[in-house]
């Protein structure tokens, strides 16, 4: 029998439905344990801790990765360095997995006294698939495609650059499929694709050719056994073995943040990495009854596909889970990609699962009538959270 989720009433209209299979779809999410979400684990186990519960639903979590590289020496080097106005741009490189090397950005504030606070930085998934860091480190050159995107998204600013003017050390690296670690010599993309030789004319159809091999590339990783969020849970936990290794960091003060697919990168690091004290993440934050019955095609990508844990878990509890780390969720009001009552259920249920953790103010939620970007408010509001747990006297609490 199909399920009804006729109470979850949206003022928008539904974005995309699965036509005469959407009973079909509504029908499995009815049969949905959720057993480990906050509230219905709470209601279960009446004697139960948060303690306990995260425990489990880290577990579930973690397993759902279905990708674990173990231990590794990350034979980090630095490459170059160039002088920038407050900072200094370092090109560097280390091991994320034996057999995946990356190079990245490295931004160290200047005329700061050391050691300073770290933060990693993620790009967000949506926008020019070509380029991954370069959307938010300034470079020597820059294209056209990447104008557009600092405008729409960011106010025109380098969102990393940002942030290490603001005293902070920054790791930036490209997720996988993006910038240079998207496949090449396949579907037309020659070996030697540079996209900043391209004008945005020949950018268009290369682009495209690109985003065509992504979900190549989820079927690849699922046959060699795991999943796209895995890998790059994985590269990004090694974003913090680079920070702490760096004697120019405080290893105790350590925080992500990011834009859309770069902000569900910033749910998954703050609830699985206990070296994090502080997140901010931006534009992507819903319930996942509320999202099915709105916009699946247009929101919820690779990055969420996770068998075994969706039956289980729902996105807020990822945030719930990254307790007592101070989290900041920023979901703009006018963001289409996400139902106004999603966002709100869901910051509801986080600050909901914080105060049950003891510490109800760790947890904020910013909601403004903005479209989907990291804007230079949003900028300052983030400035002004991770200053004030990352900078100020309390450091990072115990964990």
């Amino acid at each position: 029998m199909a399920a009804d989720l006729s109470h979850l009433k949206i003022s928008r209209e539904p974005l995309n439905r699965y036509g005469s299979l959407e009973g079909l779809i509504q029908g499995i999410r009815a049969h949905r344990l959720l057993d480990l979400n906050a509230e219905r684990w709470r209601r279960a186990h009446p004697g139960g801790t948060f303690d306990e519960w995260r425990e489990a639903a880290h577990r579930c979590l973690l397993e759902g990765l279905h990708y674990d590289p173990g231990p590794l020496d990350l034979r980090a080097e630095v490459l170059s360095k160039e002088d920038r106005p407050g900072f200094t741009l370092e090109h560097v490189a280390f091991n994320t997995t034996p057999w995946i090397r990356v190079e990245g950005y490295f931004l160290l504030p200047k005329n700061v006294e050391y050691p300073v606070p770290g933060l990693v930085v993620f790009h967000a998934w949506g926008g020019p698939m070509w380029f991954g860091k370069d959307r938010i480190v300034s470079q020597d050159r820059d294209h056209p495609v990447l104008r557009k995107h600092r405008e729409k998204c960011y106010s025109g600013k380098y969102l990393a650059d940002e942030f290490a003017k603001q005293g902070y050390a920054v790791i930036v690296i490209d997720a996988h499929h993006f910038g240079p670690r998207a496949p090449r010599g396949l579907n037309g993309i020659p070996e030697d694709a540079d996209p900043w030789s391209w004008t945005e004319e020949e950018y268009g159809p290369m682009g495209r050719r690109l985003f065509e091999l992504f979900y190549l590339g989820v079927k690849e990783l699922t046959w060699a056994g795991a999943t796209w969020m895995g890998l790059t849970y994985w590269d990004d936990s090694r974003c913090v073995d680079y920070l702490i290794g760096r004697q120019e960091v405080d290893s105790t003060r350590i925080g992500c943040t990011g834009l859309s697919g770069g902000a569900m990168r910033t749910n998954v690091m703050a609830a699985l990495e206990r070296r994090i004290s502080a997140s901010v993440s931006v534009c992507f934050m819903t319930t996942g009854d509320y999202q099915q019955v709105y916009n699946v095609a247009g929101a919820v990508g690779t990055y969420c596909h996770l068998p075994g844990v969706w039956d289980r878990l729902d996105l807020p509890d990822l945030t719930i889970m990254a307790a007592p780390s101070a989290s900041m969720v920023i979901s703009n009001s006018e963001d289409e990609m996400f139902p106004r009552e999603g966002q709100l259920e869901a910051a509801r249920q986080i600050q909901q699962g914080y105060a049950w953790a003891g510490c109800p103010e760790q947890f904020s939620h910013v909601y403004l009538p903005k479209d989907h970007c990291y804007d230079v408010e949003l900028q300052q509001i983030a400035f002004d959270w991770f200053d004030r747990h990352l900078k100020g006297d309390k450091g990072q609490r115990d964990r």
